[in-house]
């Protein structure tokens, strides 16, 4: 098939029949329900740029695997440059849609199963990497997209997945089959499920050996038989639904929890199923993949924010005030740091036995802690910049209204020679940027909770050598 339009994506996405579930309701049309419709625009938009010629040298190149033109997002990284590639990817398609473009999930998946697949057969002598290769082969041809499963729900956070009370608090293996496995549990925060043709599972943590039948990967379509995508709430998801006051007028991010109602795996569709030591290896890397990919998408996320600051306070007439002025320095400044934590640990990447390549885990990891203090910063001084009207707005039926809607405009236009419609439209973009609970929430739990990054931060960290050069410089001799 080779590489999809936006318009292919989005009908190949109209032909699933996935069961889902949003505010109590079963929805068969998951296409043309404006909440999520908003979201497959999001990840559509990956197809739209990577079909201008101008994107072409970016976000498409030569898979060795299948000798084709390939999209970035389904491309385990082979070099440095495949390394550096995701992180620019990110940047840009997050500078366009303004919120989470829900693919680099898929591609994280795919980066990790590239290296720990072949691990795994290794030292076991298993089929996995081979089962890897052709899943990776199908969504290479089809240029399709996919979902991580990764983050399990978790019951009683003191107890180990088989010491819970109910034993489907982590997704594990229930039954196996001559031709395959069959799995129950849910994963919760799946953004983007429905825009999605595959749903890649991994373990969400480190396992023991009691833990054996959760240590399982493996992928499955979207709308297989027991799988069951209940959407969750964020906030400002009725004005999607009303199609007023919306904010980002194109794209949006939803995320549901995905219950796995006994859901039957082929074989050839299993990454991993019972080798427990590995568990670990796959969350890791999973997150540590994740976390570079953070790296690019808030950065791009803060360009859009600074573009709100800066287009208000020319609507606003405080262009040439210089402490709102510093305030978008502060901004850039914070996307750039992001930006260049991401891209150093992309340099300093390192072939795996697989022949994959993988980051280097301390800078992603650092770049996720900056991440998640930070964002929440540059959110600070986009509201600081643009003013207060970004928390209590008039409806635009209040603007629409016969009554009222005329003396709205007069009171709330501020520089003559712009329409009080652009301002407010304006307005609306930077409540959706600071207020949609979905995308700022990840901000400091996506990838991972911050404690998670600093233990990783630690644990991959070489203190020996840290402290050798402070014993050397001290004249200390062990």
């Amino acid at each position: 098939m080779g590489l999809m339009t936006k318009d292919e994506y989005i009908e190949s996405i109209r032909a699933l029949k996935p069961v889902a579930y949003m505010f109590g309701e079963r929805v068969t049309n998951i296409v043309d329900n404006p909440r999520l419709r908003a979201g497959i625009e999001a990840t559509g938009a990956t197809y739209e740029l990577a079909s201008k010629p101008e994107n072409r040298d970016l976000m498409v190149t030569m898979s060795p695997l299948i000798n084709e033109p390939v999209s970035r997002f389904n491309l385990p990284p082979g070099s440095t440059e495949d390394l550096v590639a995701r992180v620019k990817v990110n940047r840009m398609v997050a500078n366009y849609v303004g919120t989470c473009h829900q693919r680099c999930t898929g591609l994280d998946c795919l980066s990790t199963l590239a290296i720990v697949t072949y691990d795994i057969d290794q030292k076991y002598g298993t089929s996995y990497n081979k089962n890897f290769l052709e899943f990776l082969k199908h969504m290479q041809k089809n240029d399709l997209t996919g979902n991580a499963g990764v983050t399990d729900v978790k019951g009683d956070r003191s107890l180990n997945p088989h010491e819970q009370v109910d034993k489907d608090m982590f997704l594990r293996v229930v039954e196996k089959r001559d031709d395959g496995i069959v799995v129950r549990g849910a994963k919760a925060h799946q953004t983007g499920s429905l825009s999605s043709h595959e749903i890649i599972v991994l373990p969400t943590r480190a396992m023991s050996k009691e833990d054996k039948d959760y240590a399982v990967s493996f992928a499955i379509p979207s709308d297989t038989p027991g799988l069951i995508h209940v959407v969750g709430r964020s906030s400002l998801d009725m004005r999607e639904i009303d199609g007023a006051d919306c904010g980002n007028v194109y794209y949006s991010k939803y995320c549901p929890t995905l219950i796995f109602d006994d859901v039957f795996v082929p074989w050839n569709r299993v990454f991993c199923c019972g080798e427990s030591e590995f568990a670990s290896d796959l969350v890791i890397k999973f997150s540590s993949f994740h976390r570079q990919s953070h790296g690019g998408c808030k950065s791009g996320k803060i360009d859009c924010m600074i573009g709100t600051a800066l287009t208000l306070m020319d609507y606003n007439g405080t262009a040439k005030v210089s402490h709102l002025k510093q305030k978008v320095i502060d901004m850039i400044h914070r996307a750039e740091t992001l930006y260049a934590c991401c891209l150093a640990s992309s340099y300093e990447g390192k072939a795996q036995p697989s022949g994959a390549y993988f980051i280097d885990t301390v800078l992603a990891n650092a770049s996720k802690i900056h991440e998640g203090k930070e964002m929440a910063e540059a959110t600070r001084l986009m509201i600081d910049a643009c003013g207060g009207f970004v928390a209590d707005l008039p409806s635009d039926r209040d603007f629409a209204n016969p009554e009222v809607g005329d003396l709205l405009k007069k009171y709330l236009k501020a520089v003559d020679n712009v329409p009080v419609e652009k301002r407010v439209k304006m307005y609306r973009l930077a409540e959706k940027l600071a207020l949609e609970s979905a995308d700022t929430i990840s901000d400091i739990h996506g990838g991972g909770s911050p404690e998670a990054h600093r233990v990783t931060i630690f644990r991959e960290t070489n203190i020996n050598s840290k402290k050798k050069s402070a014993k050397r410089l001290a004249g200390i001799t062990d």
